[in-house]
Formats: structure tokens, sequence, C-alpha cells
């Protein structure tokens, strides 16, 4: 089947805000099957705790890779508890190399309060300039209102609440219904 008889699935908004000691993670709730709404109340910001250490993961692209990533992120936690760093750049090297792996289509904003983090299936593990990550179809509608707001808002939870209902204005494949973690350092 071609492209243009299955479309395949889109969608997604997921933003990461790093400011007063805490991280906020925020996903809407929108899968999309081409021009249709498949689902408006999904799941895409999940928290772990291997080892004991708790962390907040955000994903856009396949549910079910994704799922792979997380478990596999969890292996990596509970081999180097509370080296999320360490664990995010052994995923990525995974990511790259394993034949397997390399077929997944999913990206990851993760966090333990401290750190936060992009995980692409490039082998790239970033850490965002300015306190702000963003991924999906809305991410950067997302990353620009949080940019915005981050010198006029003090509180992590309400930049990333507003840049969500920002980008779900703007992107056709994100809504409004919210998922909302927040972590301290």
């Amino acid at each position: 089947m071609s492209d243009q008889e299955f479309p395949g699935w889109h969608g997604t908004t997921i933003i990461g805000v790093r400011k007063g000691g805490k991280v906020v993670v925020a996903g809407d709730g929108q899968v999309s099957l081409g021009q249709t709404v498949i689902k408006g109340t999904a799941r895409k910001v999940r928290r772990l705790a291997p080892g004991g250490h708790e962390v907040v993961c955000g994903f856009a692209g396949s549910t079910a890779d994704a799922f792979t990533l997380l478990e596999r992120l969890e292996g990596k936690l509970e081999k180097s508890p509370g080296q999320l760093q360490r664990a995010c750049v052994d995923l990525a090297k995974d990511w790259r190399t394993d034949k397997y792996l390399q077929k997944l289509e999913a990206m990851l904003i993760v966090t333990d309060g401290k750190e936060l983090y992009v995980i692409t299936g490039a082998g790239d593990v970033l850490e965002p300039e300015h306190d702000i990550a963003a991924i999906g179809s809305g991410g950067n509608f997302a990353l620009a209102a949080a940019r915005g707001l981050y010198a006029y808002e003090e509180d992590a939870e309400t930049i990333a609440r507003t840049a969500m209902a920002i980008a779900s204005d703007i992107c056709v494949y994100t809504n409004g219904k919210l998922t909302v973690e927040t972590i301290s350092a």
C-alpha cells in the first residue's frame, strides 16, 4: 500500500519546560489517521520509576515504537540508577546501531527534574539551550510560544499549558486535552 492509500498516523505535541526548580512535561491527546481524529484522549506523557528514581517521559511518533524505547530506557536506568544522561546516551547508541531499533519511529523528551533531554533515532541526545524542549507535529509552535512566555511567567506549568493551548489552536494534529506531569529537582 502506498502512503497515499494509507496516510499513516500523525500528530502529537509534547513540551518540556524547566523553571523554578521543576520540570513540567505536557502532551496533547490527539491521534490522527490521515485527516481523521482516531482518539482524542491518548496519554503520551508517562512517569517511570526504575530503581526508585523517578523520570518523566513524553513521546511523539508511533506508540508501539515509543513504548519499546521507554522499556529500553527503563532498563538502562536500572543499570545506571540516578544517571539519566548516561542512560539516554546508551539508549541513543542502541537506537542508532541496532538493526531492529533503527526502524522505530518516535522521539522522546525525558527528565528527572534536573536534566532535560530530547532523544532521537538519529543518535541525538539533546539538552535544550533555553530550558524548553518540544517535539511532534505542533512542537515548533509550542516551542515558540513557550520561549516567548519564559521571560514573563515564573511558573513552568503555566508556560507549558499556555504554549500547548497556542499549539493546539494552530496545529490540526494537536488538541487541548492535556496530560501534564511535574517533577522537581
